[in-house]
């Protein structure tokens, strides 16, 4: 019988591990990408480029840019999860982790400080609607880490009589979801040149204000 130290020098575990590392640095490429130009800039082309890679090893990898946002979402917002989860403990309360969690998404300043480019946090929102209508699956799938966090907060709030007894998940799915359509369309107002009558501070104090209202005892 193999050794575990025999196992994980096989050829196979080498493979996957080199297969990883070569998705690691595209999806690396990518946020570097979305960092300097944002989601304009993500482009097959431009990730050739920055890869080096020929067209048919990126295919080989992702159908196409929707399969690379994908990847970009999911692992984006799993940093975003370890980053709060960790991020929270510091906080007294639930209430006070689900403010502090409500305020980052809104902002973008708090995962920026966990090393997610406020561009890829852009993206990101932007990218949400889009791929609700058409990979609905696979962002349920990306959403779950981020959504478990917040869920997990709601929990210990009803246990501790501080929040309204309702369905964690629910709630969590709903706090999430106005925070990206509001921020969504506060993106575009911005991008069309509209007279925005708020910053995003100012949107934070408004969205924490009207969920903390929503899920109060």
């Amino acid at each position: 019988m193999a050794t575990s130290a025999e196992l994980a020098s096989s050829p196979a575990t080498n493979d996957d591990a080199a297969e990883c590392a070569r998705k690691q640095s595209i999806l690396n490429a990518a946020y570097a990408l979305l960092d300097e130009e944002g989601l304009d800039g993500l482009t097959i082309r431009a990730m050739l480029k920055r890869t080096g890679l020929a067209r048919r090893a990126f295919y080989e990898r992702f159908a196409g840019k929707d399969d690379l946002v994908l990847a970009v979402f999911e692992a984006t917002l799993k940093q975003a999860a370890d980053f709060f989860a960790e991020q929270v403990q510091a906080e007294p309360d639930p209430v006070s982790q689900l403010r502090t969690i409500v305020y980052g998404l809104v902002t973008g300043a708090q995962p920026d400080v966990g090393g997610i480019g406020i561009r890829r946090v852009s993206a990101i929102v932007r990218e949400h609607m889009r791929l609700a209508q058409t990979r609905p699956a696979e962002l349920d799938h990306a959403l779950a880490p981020l959504l478990g966090v917040i869920a997990d907060r709601v929990s210990a709030g009803i246990r501790a009589g501080l929040l309204r007894n309702a369905d964690p998940a629910l709630q969590a799915l709903l706090i999430y979801n106005l925070i990206a359509s509001t921020v969504h369309i506060d993106l575009l107002m911005q991008e069309s040149g509209e007279a925005v009558s708020y910053r995003r501070q100012r949107l934070a104090d408004e969205i924490w204000e009207f969920c903390r209202r929503a899920i109060v005892a």
